[in-house]
């Protein structure tokens, strides 16, 4: 089962990659503008009152409608996306039927399930949003380099979780900050974009601002979708990380806090990120402002997710075993 769960995990990459160049091919050669159809409307003339009409003058010939090349090519970078989904839910289950426990016992295990979560949300956020479903591009170049990082320097061994991860306090605390990092890694997309979007609406022409030339989704809705994504996550990382994680502690070291590295850093991030949702309420503060403090959160995130587990040592033995409790 583990050689299966390695072998789906590859093929899942392959997918998303796959999944990404027909994103990238919908953002670069889509026809998201009706500049062009409007152009191809017949043109009245004016006519004076009374006045026959030039008999001359032949009716236009209504155009046809033509089939949007993009698009077409979107659908299939989503079709191939569900697929990379399956792939990866295989990749998963097999990793826990070969452990015998929920797939979450360290860093390659957490990596490969926060990803999952989050190639699930975009296609949650897809189906009511299909507008957007261009900056799949930039979700599959995230889940890519995630996934690639994850086998490169983060791949354990199946093996069994230590002693102090055998409690249920495992799947509850766990589970928890799967979901919020999987929804907070989507909602950095729609914050980047919209920094970029807005930049070059108000004149910026350098990288990467000229990335928001093919974007047409309008800077509003991207502004509002981060904040809803971000309003979601943060309920349950505040649960996971501030009620969850001291519980476990206590249950497990006899006190709610250490000042354990692992600790100290989900402390930070839920107070950015709770610093972005009151700047985001306060009418004072500009929208831009507020997004940099929500892609601050996740810069923190991942320095908890690597940088915590890379090159610090502390407590958490699930943060030794190269997890992120």
């Amino acid at each position: 089962m583990a050689v299966w769960s390695n072998h789906l995990l590859a093929v899942t990459v392959l997918a998303y990659l796959a999944a990404m160049i027909c994103y990238a091919a919908e953002y670069a050669f889509g026809n998201r503008s009706h500049i062009g159809r409007a152009a191809r409307r017949p043109t009245r003339q004016l006519v004076g009152a009374g006045a026959p009409a030039a008999p001359d003058d032949p009716t236009p010939a209504p155009v046809p409608p033509t089939r949007d090349l993009g698009a077409v090519i979107g659908r299939v970078a989503v079709a191939i996306n569900w697929l990379g989904l399956a792939l990866h839910l295989a990749a998963l289950v097999t990793r826990g039927l070969a452990a015998h426990r929920m797939p979450w016992g360290n860093m390659y295990e957490f990596i490969m399930s926060v990803t999952f979560v989050g190639s699930a949300v975009w296609l949650g956020v897809l189906a009511g949003k299909p507008r957007i479903r261009h900056l799949g591009l930039f979700v599959m170049l995230a889940l890519v380099v995630l996934l690639g990082a994850d086998g490169l320097i983060a791949y354990q061994p199946v093996g069994p979780l230590v002693p102090a991860l055998n409690s249920y306090w495992f799947v509850i605390h766990v589970s928890t900050i799967i979901l919020a990092s999987g929804i907070f890694l989507i909602g950095a997309v729609p914050a980047t974009m919209f920094l970029i979007k807005n930049g070059y609406d108000q004149g910026k022409r350098r990288f990467p601002y000229t990335l928001g030339r093919r974007v047409t989704a309008d800077p509003t809705v991207l502004e509002r979708l981060t904040f809803r994504l971000h309003a979601f996550a943060f309920p349950l990382f505040t649960f996971g990380a501030l009620i969850a994680g001291p519980l476990w502690a206590e249950a497990s070291w006899g006190r709610y806090w250490g000042w354990d590295p692992k600790e100290v850093w989900a402390f930070i991030s839920w107070v950015v990120y709770a610093c972005y949702l009151h700047a985001r309420a306060t009418p004072s503060v500009k929208r831009t402002t507020a997004t940099w403090i929500a892609l601050l959160g996740f810069a923190t995130m991942l320095m908890n997710l690597f940088g915590v587990n890379l090159f610090f040592s502390g407590l958490h033995s699930y943060a030794n075993a190269g997890g992120m409790g």
